[in-house]
């Protein structure tokens, strides 16, 4: 019998649940999941490592890709789809890879995870380039889909990012970058949806959130690349225009409507005293640095 992983081991301390009172129960289950923000801070150094080395492939024009099995690619989708609402990241930028293909979604597909020939084959049929930043994603650090994943996306010289809960498992390895989440054992033995699917979260939440700082779509600690879709999102860009610039409510407002209530548009016309047009050239200019584009405003731009 083949070692058992740190997720699958019997908690050492959980060993009766069924006999805790509910307060306790939902105590000890809480109390575990805390310690995955613990298990990321201690992956920091590793997650700032694939921050810098995906933001010039990324500023050049590649493309986020998530891979994963069960869980693990279920939370990949899921920081996939935010990315757009949240930061206006193309949706055709951020692909995600599941194993078993969209029906995984909702239930488990028998062998998807175990299929070495699909991880490749759903790599190929995206056209890596090397402009690209895979994230694999594993909670065992063992799955054959996600291994094959990488391997096909390390071939096509792809940016490997290698996410696991276990440490001295295959899939870090076979990455360049190899982001360890060392959760240990899950108070119900085994459900890798607890505190290692959590820890998966705050990574990659905390991946693609430092990833679209440094590509100048947060401006101080501002979501200002936000899609105003809806009566809330408008509010919101309201709000962010009138934090980043000081200006009086109707100005901001004006200002949006001005620009199509792009937040970061009627920031540089408000601070720089241009208009719609003159912002949004100058944030291409300074590639979407809102005080490289404010600063521009003062002088002749550079070609």
């Amino acid at each position: 019998m083949k070692p058992l992983l740190n997720t699958e081991r019997p908690h050492p301390v959980h060993t009766q649940l069924e006999r805790c009172d509910t307060a306790a129960l939902v105590d000890a289950l809480a109390a575990d999941q805390a310690l995955a923000a613990q298990a990321v801070r201690a992956a920091g150094l590793a997650l700032a490592q694939a921050v810098d080395a995906a933001t010039p492939r990324l500023a050049a024009g590649g493309r986020i890709v998530y891979v994963g099995a069960g869980t693990s690619g279920r939370l990949g989708l899921l920081d996939s789809v935010e990315l757009h609402p949240t930061f206006s990241w193309p949706r055709e930028r951020s692909p995600a890879l599941l194993a078993g293909g969209e029906r995984a979604l909702f239930v488990a597909v028998e062998g998807a995870e175990d299929s070495v020939e699909a991880g490749a084959a759903d790599i190929a049929a995206l056209n890596i380039t090397p402009l690209d930043v895979v994230l694999l994603i594993a909670a065992s650090g063992t799955t054959p889909y996600t291994i094959a994943a990488a391997g096909a996306a390390r071939a096509a010289g792809a940016l490997t990012v290698g996410i696991a809960n276990n440490p001295g498992t295959p899939l870090p390895a076979v990455c360049e970058i190899g982001v360890v989440l060392d959760t240990g054992p899950e108070v119900i033995s085994g459900s890798t949806r607890l505190k290692a699917g959590t820890a998966q979260k705050i990574a990659l939440n905390t991946f693609s959130s430092a990833v679209m700082v440094r590509l100048h779509k947060v401006y101080g600690n501002l979501m200002v690349d936000v899609r105003a879709t809806n009566a809330k999102l408008v509010a919101r860009a309201l709000r962010l225009t009138v934090l980043a610039t000081g200006a009086e409510s109707a100005v901001a407002e004006a200002a949006l409507a001005a620009c199509g209530s792009s937040v970061k548009v009627a920031i540089v016309m408000l601070k720089a005293g241009v208009d719609a047009a003159s912002a949004l050239a100058r944030l291409e200019v300074a590639q979407g640095d809102i005080d490289g584009a404010v600063a521009a405003a003062a002088g002749p731009l550079a070609p």
